[in-house]
């Protein structure tokens, strides 16, 4: 197994730990787990999944310099989000987190794209490809292999986040 590989199984586990956290939540019981907090200003399931796709999508697209999945493949537009396409989620307000109102089955299937996308691009990578500088602007300069490895770490942070919020969610149903 090279380093590449060790990042697509990283990065494939993301989709996985997401539908998790999503499941059996499609219908109108299904939103409204996706859409309750825990208290006023807690993030939501839907919004922590499409934070956790729009966060990989990103990145992945600037450093593969490919268009976002999020506009190229409509996601956006079938999210119809009050926010512009660029949105990613940080610093959202408690207010902007309520407005992330989409269906289960569309931040799955963006979890998915996304994934499809960042396998693409890590494909075409060597283990060489990662030692190259992409941020300089920080000391020491930021590789590509380690901002690779930032992205998965946020996401799969904001994945567990989602199972935890899942099975509180559950509890105190």
């Amino acid at each position: 197994m090279n380093s590449t590989d060790v990042l697509a199984d990283a990065f494939g586990r993301i989709p996985d730990l997401l539908a998790r956290a999503l499941d059996g939540l499609d219908g109108e019981d299904g939103h409204a787990v996706l859409t309750r907090r825990v208290d006023p200003a807690a993030n939501t399931l839907a919004w922590l999944a499409w934070h956790t796709g729009r966060e990989q999508d990103a990145q992945l697209a600037a450093l593969a310099g490919t268009p976002e999945v999020w506009v190229s493949d409509g996601w956006a537009a079938r999210a119809a989000l009050p926010f512009p396409d660029s949105e990613m989620g940080y610093g959202h307000t408690a207010e902007q987190v309520a407005l992330v109102d989409v269906p289960v089955d569309l931040l799955l299937g963006y979890a998915d794209a996304v994934h499809r996308a960042a396998r693409t691009y890590l494909d075409l990578l060597t283990d060489e490809d990662l030692d190259v500088v992409v941020d300089d602007s920080w000391d020491p300069p930021v590789t590509l292999g380690v901002r690779l490895v930032s992205v998965v770490g946020d996401a799969l942070e904001h994945a567990g986040q989602a199972a935890f919020l899942r099975g509180v969610l559950d509890r105190t149903a």
